[in-house]
């Protein structure tokens, strides 16, 4: 286990250096200049239209964009094996900073969201699973389709219409992450207030993962009773909780556990349209601003943490393989 960890853990730097090789070269091919765009913003507020050709030379050499891209991705690289990743176009503020501020809101918003969608889903597909082609498992089937088919944004407008303030019932803030003064509020008060501001837009990164989990809990479950060891099982006079909960449950889960490496970071990319309807200081937002703005460094910054985060879930889902059936053995 210590070996297989230590090789995994190795590996994560070669796959990463080729992922932001590959992201370097996507954002380096993206229409528009983010010098030309600044300049052209700053112009425009000064009232004048054109910009200068000896203005831009000077703005790209101040952001190190006159050298040649092989040049540029190397002095990146260099700067991020220091966990520098630059300093913003926008503002000239630390990219690492920006990141800081934001990741620990997504990460909350969305590991609260991958808990609930286990917790939830699991029960769901196990109950489905033990009662196939019953009206219980046709009308959760049906409602778990429903919710798989509804777009995110429009779920998130219809709450905000309706529970946020719209033209019906005020329940729920529509804005920001917590109140104004939140920091100044005894800890318990503090996490029911963050709680609370997070409620509608966790319903929204929670509803589809949730549908998706479930049926993924059924389906496995209803493959793993159709086996002979379950048979036996039955034969030696076990309950069928026992039979479901110790021998089956615990062999079904582990494609279930295969999806944790990929719902973090497909989580963290719906956060941006979340995080952008209900104004929450994020890195979906962030990334976001970073694109309209063609903010390179932000944008590396933010798809190189994705990155990582996936290739952190990936390890977590092979560590559960082992904890979860012992049969599996990474030597």
């Amino acid at each position: 286990m210590k070996a297989y960890l230590i090789r995994r853990l190795l590996l994560v730097i070669p796959t990463l250096i080729g992922i932001t090789m590959i992201l370097f070269c996507v954002i380096q091919l993206a229409p528009g200049s983010p010098v030309l765009l600044r300049l052209q913003k700053m112009q425009g507020a000064m009232g004048s239209e054109s910009v200068p050709q000896e203005i831009i030379e000077q703005t790209q050499k101040l952001y190190g964009l006159d050298k040649p891209l092989p040049v540029q991705y190397a002095l990146w690289v260099k700067r991020l094996v220091t966990l520098d990743f630059g300093t913003s176009y926008k503002d000239r503020r630390p990219v690492l900073d920006k990141i800081a501020e934001a990741l620990p809101i997504t990460l909350q918003l969305n590991l609260i969201s991958i808990f609930l969608v286990y917790v939830i889903s699991v029960p769901i597909g196990v109950y489905s699973a033990t009662r196939p082609r019953s009206a219980p498992d046709a009308i959760i089937t049906f409602f778990l389709f429903v919710l798989y088919s509804l777009p995110t944004f429009w779920v998130a407008m219809l709450l905000i219409f309706f529970l946020g303030g719209g033209q019906h019932l005020n329940w729920f803030p529509i804005y920001g992450i917590s109140s104004l003064g939140a920091d100044q509020m005894p800890w318990s008060q503090w996490l029911l207030d963050r709680l609370w501001h997070m409620a509608l837009p966790l319903f929204c990164l929670t509803y589809a993962g949730l549908a998706s989990i479930s049926r993924f809990a059924r389906a496995g479950l209803i493959d793993v009773v159709r086996q002979d060891y379950i048979r036996t099982a039955r034969a030696y006079g076990f309950s069928e909780r026992v039979v479901i909960l110790k021998y089956a449950l615990r062999n079904s889960l582990i494609p279930i556990i295969t999806l944790i490496g990929t719902l973090l970071p497909s989580l963290l990319g719906g956060s941006v349209i979340i995080e952008q309807i209900f104004s929450i200081p994020g890195m979906g937002r962030l990334a976001f601003e970073a694109m309209l703005s063609r903010d390179y460094p932000v944008v590396m910054g933010i798809l190189t943490t994705s990155a990582l985060l996936t290739l952190v879930g990936l390890i977590i889902s092979d560590i559960l393989y082992a904890i979860v059936d012992p049969r599996i053995r990474f030597e």
